[in-house]
């Protein structure tokens, strides 16, 4: 029996789609008790997609084979598991997850005296000059720096800098700096880089260290008051757009 073109086509097609749209499921659960976890950010780092559990603890994410899914949450270990075959053959799996302790450090807070004079008590508060830099999707702003009164032009003195630290950086992990727009075109991983402050999800996605994050907004221009204080969603947006002007100024 001769199949025709077109039909052999279609049926491809249909193949390759019900295989790239592969999920997996499972259960997130407390290592020590056994305890359901709610709330777990799900993130997989190859197709830069995320999932969170739900009130069972249940989670369901695009993947295939050999995919890497990051587990973070409040209080747990953050872990990394690599999607098998048996996973997506044989369907759900219990993913137990490590608490640790945290221990604060104790904090200082110097409040500002005022004595009641407004020529004296306006000298005292402190005034931060950086400028202020709009965020997609946030309605508040960003400090970028002391130094460039413009956004478009905070990364000129980067790129030119003998040690073309950006280069280093952006040039050679073009794989993973193409994951910035997928990033940000993700509600779920936009949901959960808003409430993180910690880096480390972005460390898993893009490949750097903390030291690297740091590095690259002091050269793209960003204040130290940002870098300290920004949420990780700020950082990816920050990152986003320095590596946007980057590519321009390159190409250029």
């Amino acid at each position: 029996m001769k199949t025709s073109f077109p039909l052999l086509l279609l049926l491809l097609l249909i193949g390759f789609t019900a295989h790239s749209q592969q999920t997996v499921t499972g259960i997130v659960q407390s290592a020590s008790n056994d305890r359901i976890l709610e709330n777990v950010n799900i993130v997989n780092l190859n197709q830069v997609k995320g999932a969170t559990t739900n009130e069972k603890g249940e989670f369901e994410i695009r993947a295939e084979v050999n995919d890497t899914l990051y587990f973070s949450y409040i209080g747990y270990k953050s872990i990394q598991v690599t999607v098998s075959n048996d996973w997506l053959k044989y369907g759900d799996v219990k993913v137990k997850m490590t608490e640790v302790g945290i221990a604060l450090e104790e904090v200082t807070v110097r409040p500002v005296q005022l004595t009641g004079y407004i020529e004296i008590d306006a000298k005292n508060i402190p005034i931060y000059n950086n400028y202020r830099y709009s965020i997609s999707g946030l309605n508040t702003g960003y400090e970028g720096g002391d130094r460039q009164p413009s956004a478009v032009t905070k990364v000129l003195g980067s790129i030119f800098n003998p040690a073309d630290f950006l280069y280093n950086v952006f040039g050679k992990r073009p794989t993973q700096m193409r994951k910035l727009r997928q990033m940000k075109e993700d509600d779920e991983i936009r949901n959960l880089l808003q409430t993180k402050y910690d880096r480390e999800t972005l460390q898993a996605l893009l490949q750097v260290s903390r030291v690297d994050i740091d590095e690259i907004l002091r050269n793209c221009n960003y204040s130290k008051d940002f870098i300290s204080t920004a949420n990780d969603l700020q950082i990816l947006d920050a990152i986003s757009g320095c590596y946007e002007e980057y590519k321009v100024l390159k190409r250029d």
